[in-house]
C-alpha cells in the first residue's frame, strides 16, 4: 500500500540509519524498513384578589419535567457509573474493571468516545455523553479497504480504532508527537512527530524497553524498532510524545494481543 510521502521519508531514513530519531531505535536492533472517540412553575399561577376577603390560595404548580440526571465524574461510584461502564463495554472501548468505580481507566474510556464521536472531551459524562451513548455513531473509518484487521489512528482527534475480522474491537484514546523540536542523546535532532502513511507492525517487545528517549512499554513496532504504539505512564488529552503512538497503560497490557506482528496493516491520517 502507498504511503504518504512523510512515511516514506520516515521509513527510508530508518532504514538507512539516517534518521536516530523517533521513540526508538533499540539498543541491538537494526531499523528495518515497514511496509508502507422560566420552569413554567417558578412563579404562583395566580394571585389572591383585592378583596377584603381571604384569598384562595393557589394550587400549587407542577414540575415541567424530571430533574436532569447527574453528571458522571471521575471519583464518583454507584450504578449509574456500573451502567456507562457496561456501555462503554458494549461499544467497543474499555473502561477497565467494571466496578461502579469512575477512576482513571474509564475516564480515560470517555475521552476516547467523547474524541469518536465528535463531542467535547470533558472526560465526565454530562447530558450530551449520555445521548451519544444512547445513540452513538460508528467511529470514522479511514481505510475502508485496509484489511480486514488493521489498526487505524487519528491523530487530529487523538484516537485510534483497531478491526478484528472487519468489525470495531477496540477503540482507544492515544497521545502522538507533540510537534516540539528535540535532540537525542544518541544522536540527531529532529521534530517530534508522528508520520503519517501505510505500515505495517514489525515486531512486539513484551515489557518494558529502554530506548534513548526513556521507556515505552509493550510496544508494537510498526516503523523498524523505531517508531511503535506502546503504553506510557503519561497519556494526556494533547499530543506530547516524540512520535510514538502512546496508549494507557491498561490497554497496554493487551493491546498486541489483539494485533498481529509483524504485518498487521497501521493506517495513521491527519484526522
Amino acid at each position: 500500500m502507498r504511503a504518504g510521502w512523510v512515511g516514506v521519508a520516515v521509513a527510508f531514513g530508518v532504514a538507512a540509519g539516517l534518521i536516530t530519531t523517533g521513540c526508538g531505535p533499540v539498543a541491538g536492533h537494526s531499523g528495518g524498513g515497514s511496509a508502507p472517540l422560566t420552569s413554567p412553575a417558578a412563579s404562583p399561577s395566580g394571585s389572591a384578589p383585592a378583596t377584603s376577603a381571604p384569598a384562595t390560595p393557589s394550587a400549587s404548580p407542577s414540575p415541567s419535567g424530571p430533574p436532569p440526571a447527574e453528571v458522571l465524574a471521575p471519583g464518583m461510584s454507584g450504578a449509574a457509573v456500573r451502567a456507562a461502564q457496561q456501555r462503554l463495554v458494549a461499544l467497543r472501548y474499555y473502561p477497565g474493571a467494571v466496578d461502579g468505580r469512575f477512576g482513571a481507566d474509564t475516564e480515560e474510556a470517555v475521552w476516547a468516545f467523547q474524541e469518536a464521536q465528535g463531542l467535547p472531551v470533558t472526560g465526565t459524562i454530562g447530558a450530551a455523553t449520555r445521548h451519544a451513548l444512547a445513540d452513538p455513531r460508528s467511529p470514522a473509518v479511514l481505510v475502508p479497504a485496509g484489511g480486514s484487521t488493521r489498526v487505524e489512528v487519528h491523530l487530529a482527534s487523538h484516537f485510534l480504532v483497531l478491526y478484528v475480522g472487519g468489525q470495531v474491537r477496540l477503540v482507544s484514546h492515544v497521545s502522538t508527537g507533540g510537534g516540539y523540536y528535540y535532540c537525542s542523546p544518541a544522536g540527531g535532532c529532529g521534530y517530534a512527530i508522528t508520520p503519517t502513511g501505510d505500515f505495517r507492525t514489525t515486531a512486539f517487545m513484551p515489557g518494558w524497553v529502554t530506548v534513548p528517549l526513556g521507556e515505552m512499554y509493550n510496544p508494537v513496532f510498526f516503523i523498524g524498532t523505531a517508531f511503535a504504539i506502546h503504553g506510557d505512564t503519561y497519556v494526556p488529552l494533547g499530543p506530547v510524545s516524540h512520535g510514538c503512538v502512546r496508549i494507557p497503560m491498561d490497554i497496554a497490557q493487551f493491546f498486541h494481543s489483539l494485533v498481529p506482528t509483524p504485518g498487521t496493516p497501521v493506517y495513521i491520517r491527519n484526522a
